[in-house]
C-alpha cells in the first residue's frame, strides 16, 4: 500500500493507515515522532491518512510535520489527477479527491525539530512546532515551521521563518523569528490556555523546534 516512488520522497496511498506509515522504514522522523507521541496503536489503526488530510483537528501534529517537510499529495480530478502541496489543501485552495500522500525525505544537508508544551507527558500538546530546516552549506536554503494550538484552524505553516532563507542559521535569527511568530499567530484562548499563553508559547516552541535544527547542524559539523 506504501512505495517509495524516488529516493527522496516516500509515497503513501490515501487509504493507508496511519499505522502502517509508522511501521514503513522510509517514514521520516518527523512524521514518525507525531504518529508515536500523540496517537494509541488502535487509533492509528482505524484511521486512514486520506481522512486527516481533510479533516487535519483529527492530527494536528502529524500534520504539522507533513507541513513541515513540504508535503504534497495527488488529487484525483474530473479533469484527471493533479500534484499540489498539501498546503494548498490545507488551506482550502485545492479540490479533489486525495488519491496519494507524497513525503519528501530528509537528506543529509536537512535538520528538523520538534517542541510542545502540554499540561502532563501524556497530554495532548496545547501548542506545538514542528521545524525543518535545509541549508546549502552555511547558507539556510528553505525553513517550515508548521505550529498547532494557535490558530483558528487546527494547524497551519508560519510565514516568519522565510526571513532566514539567504542568511546563516543562528540564535540571534532565530529569536527574530519567534518574536516575529508571536505577532504571526491568531490564538483562541479556552479553558486549556488563554490567547496570550498561546501566543507566548508559540514564540517558544519555534524557538526551541528551530534551535533544535541548529544543534543538529553544528553536531553534523
Amino acid at each position: 500500500m506504501n512505495e517509495r516512488v524516488a529516493a527522496e520522497v516516500f509515497t503513501v496511498a490515501a487509504d493507508a493507515s496511519l499505522q502502517s506509515v509508522l511501521n514503513d522504514p522510509s517514514s521520516p522522523p518527523p512524521v514518525r515522532r507525531a504518529l508515536s507521541g500523540i496517537h494509541s496503536l488502535q487509533l492509528r489503526n482505524e484511521t486512514i491518512v486520506g481522512r486527516t488530510l481533510r479533516a487535519s483537528r483529527l492530527g494536528p501534529q502529524w500534520i504539522a510535520a507533513l507541513l513541515a517537510l513540504g508535503a504534497g499529495v495527488t488529487l484525483d480530478r474530473d479533469d484527471g489527477s493533479q500534484d499540489v502541496a498539501l498546503d494548498a489543501l490545507i488551506r482550502k485552495e485545492e479540490g479533489g479527491a486525495v488519491a496519494a500522500l507524497h513525503i519528501p525525505i530528509l537528506d543529509a544537508d536537512s535538520a528538523w525539530g520538534e517542541a510542545h508544551v502540554a499540561r502532563t507527558p501524556s497530554d495532548m500538546p496545547i501548542v506545538a512546532a514542528f521545524a525543518v530546516v535545509r541549508m546549502d552549506g552555511e547558507t539556510v536554503q528553505s525553513a517550515r515551521v508548521a505550529l498547532t494550538g494557535v490558530w483558528s484552524e487546527a494547524v497551519r505553516l508560519a510565514r516568519a521563518p522565510d526571513v532566514l532563507v539567504g542568511g546563516p542559521l543562528d540564535e540571534e535569527r532565530i529569536r527574530e523569528v519567534a518574536v516575529t511568530v508571536e505577532g504571526e499567530v491568531e490564538p483562541v484562548g479556552d479553558y486549556v490556555g488563554s490567547e496570550a499563553y498561546r501566543r507566548a508559547m508559540a514564540g517558544v516552541v519555534t524557538r526551541r523546534a528551530l534551535k533544535a535544527c541548529l544543534e543538529q547542524e553544528e553536531a553534523d559539523e
